[in-house]
């Protein structure tokens, strides 16, 4: 659709003007200059490429480093009626070579493609000859050494600098430092490009940590006063799906969301969350790219996360709407350890990383000098399990080939079935009539796979719920139950990753090419954590000025609304005997629990508990055998 950029923005997306820093970068993209755009979560970077895009003839290549991502913006560009397509890692030869057709002669707009695949010659010859009227690199601080998030196949985008050297390019991410800026700029071979710096100030997001021996409770007081959205998130599968069940067991509406569920069971909850009829997703920090939700009010980090990018582009989730909103950061004494054994003691030196290679190779049956571009399901825990691996080291191992572009790596959750029948056709008659509800999912395998009585036969468990219209669960729950009844041998194994072998397998080789890269990545890991652990522990400065210092902003005014600032301003308005007099006046009325004091005075948690110890120093109150306060 051609017309000018406001007619578009009101057309697709129902805005009736653009903020400013999305005007000018449109203006300037179309007027053929390149740009870097800066800008905070929630600042609407995708406008900035799509409405150029649509303003003129052609295509759009859009590079991106996440599958998620990218189908989440091809979907929602579909519901546009928008045309896009993603082409992503696994993806056979002729379906890959059938969209690339779609792209040159189909009037498709947007061509999504990860710099893993701008590697493969068939890639770069096909978007050679489309008409591209602009290229576009999302996240892209992942083309920095620098960044937390360097992926070397990034560099790869330059390669579309050479292909079209007339077409402009947009440079889009969330969190850059100036080094990174840099970076940026150079390898993406920019000439006489606009910067576009929004502030990455959130006036109306309050940052806090809370510092506690006892976090659940802390949690679930600050959870029980969430009347929208929130999002808590964690570090690992398990800690999401415990703290789900202990919100929920305390009367909280919350759900969990990670890697290891089911593509349904992922739909289902974020709906869910969506459409508000739970209000609390407790998740892994994969959750929340690409979804936006303007009422999140609270973003809780319940573990510390390994850097202040993550933690920033996370907080960023909260408070679109405008209205205020809080982010929460809940730490104890044994975190930061906890932090450094969990980012920085499982980082693969380079002689793991090899073992790791080798071992993926051999259980996969792969030769020496072949896999390209095989794409495998695998259990991890199966996978440790054969080779006695330590799990978070060799996950950090699979992600860094991930990163270095030897492996693509992906969570994906998957099911794997084999079944033999084991009754006779007579005793499967006789079953079909006193089990009709079973009958239509054992007709459609019998009719579906031959050879199934004298072999285990993988089957499509989804193909066949599509073909009987049930949910995909049933049919696992009418094969189990045949089994129970020894009507068939059923096995079903449980992938939740999928590993696409990027280059040809040289073992040692492989991995020497990488070595510097990967000890050099290690080093910025322990000085992003090291930055991490400056903010948590920061007691005595603004926190939004110690954050955005970081990304090289200046602001005039602390922000006033920080648990720093607060506690600052609290100190300046209250003398400490006038708090004790408070408590004490509280303590005449009912014994209470030094949470209880806290949660009904409005000072900061630090100053209630140096007001108390200085009570209990004067003799004044006592503590009880239940742990409450009393006066003497």
């Amino acid at each position: 659709m051609k017309g000018s950029p406001s007619r578009i923005l009101k057309h697709f997306w129902g805005f009736t003007s653009f903020k400013p820093s999305q005007k000018q970068i449109i203006d300037t993209i179309l007027h053929g200059r390149d740009v870097l755009a800066l800008l905070p979560t929630g600042g609407g970077k995708s406008i900035c490429f799509q409405v150029p895009a649509l303003a003129q003839e052609g295509i759009c290549i859009v590079v991106s480093p996440l599958i998620s991502l990218m189908k989440n913006q091809v979907d929602h560009l579909k519901k546009k009626g928008i045309k896009a397509i993603a082409i992503t890692g696994g993806i056979p030869y002729e379906e890959v070579n059938d969209l690339l057709d779609n792209c040159t002669y189909g009037n498709y707009k947007f061509l999504y493609v990860s710099p893993e695949r701008l590697q493969q010659d068939m890639i770069r010859e096909r978007i050679s000859r489309m008409n591209v009227n602009l290229i576009a690199i999302d996240e892209a601080h992942c083309i920095s050494q620098w960044g937390h998030d360097f992926r070397p196949a990034y560099l790869q985008c330059a390669l579309l600098r050479e292909l079209f050297p007339e077409i402009p390019m947009v440079a889009l991410t969330a969190t850059a430092t100036k080094k990174v800026t840099l970076d940026i700029m150079q390898n993406l071979k920019f000439k006489d490009a606009l910067v576009v710096k929004d502030s990455f100030v959130r006036k109306n997001i309050g940052l806090k940590v809370i510092r506690t021996e006892d976090k659940l409770y802390s949690l679930r007081r600050i959870c029980s006063k969430v009347q929208k959205s929130a999002i808590v998130y964690v570090r690992t599968r398990r800690m999401a799906q415990e703290l789900s069940a202990h919100l929920l067991q305390n009367k909280c509406k919350a759900t969990f969301f990670h890697g290891g569920i089911s593509k349904e069971e992922k739909e289902k909850r974020l709906d869910l969350w969506l459409s508000d009829s739970i209000n609390i997703m407790v998740a892994t920090n994969a959750f929340g790219m690409g979804i936006d939700k303007p009422d999140v009010e609270l973003v809780v980090h319940f573990q510390i996360p390994d850097c202040l990018e993550n933690y920033f582009q996370e907080v960023g989730r909260a408070g679109r709407d405008g209205h205020s909103a809080e982010a929460v950061l809940i730490t104890n004494p044994m975190d930061e350890q906890q932090a450094k054994d969990q980012f920085l003691s499982v980082l693969p030196d380079v002689p793991f990383l090899k073992a790791v290679y080798r071992k993926l190779n051999t259980y996969f049956q792969i030769p020496y000098g072949e896999g390209n571009n095989e794409t495998f399901q695998i259990n991890f825990e199966e996978f440790c399990n054969t080779y006695q691996l330590n799990r978070l080291l060799t996950y950090n191992a699979l992600r860094l080939l991930d990163l270095n572009s030897v492996i693509a790596l992906s969570e994906s959750f998957s099911r794997t079935s084999t079944v033999q029948f084991l009754a006779s056709k007579s005793q499967i008659f006789n079953y079909l009539e006193e089990n009709k509800t079973s009958a239509p999912v054992i007709r459609t395998i019998l009719r579906t796979y031959g050879g199934i009585f004298d072999f285990e036969t993988k089957i499509n468990t989804h193909l066949v719920a599509k073909k009987v219209s049930i949910e995909h669960s049933s049919v696992i729950q009418v094969l189990e139950h045949l089994q129970k009844d020894n009507i068939i041998l059923y096995k079903g194994k449980t992938n939740d990753l999928e590993v696409t072998f990027l280059v040809p397998r040289e073992d040692d080789n492989t991995i020497n090419i990488l070595a510097g890269t990967v000890r050099e990545q290690n080093r910025i890991k322990h000085q992003n954590l090291k930055q991490m652990l400056f903010y948590v522990k920061n007691d005595s400065d603004c926190r939004s000025r110690v954050l955005l210092n970081y990304f090289g902003e200046k602001i005039a005014a602390d922000c006033g609304i920080c648990d720093v600032c607060v506690a600052r301003n609290n100190k300046a308005s209250i003398s400490l005997p006038k708090l004790c007099s408070e408590i004490s006046e509280l303590l005449r009325k009912e014994k209470r629990t030094s949470r209880q004091l806290i949660t009904i005075m409005t000072y900061n948690e630090g100053i209630v508990l140096k007001a108390i110890k200085l009570l209990l120093e004067q003799g004044k109150i006592r503590i009880t055998r239940k742990n409450e306060y009393e006066l003497t």
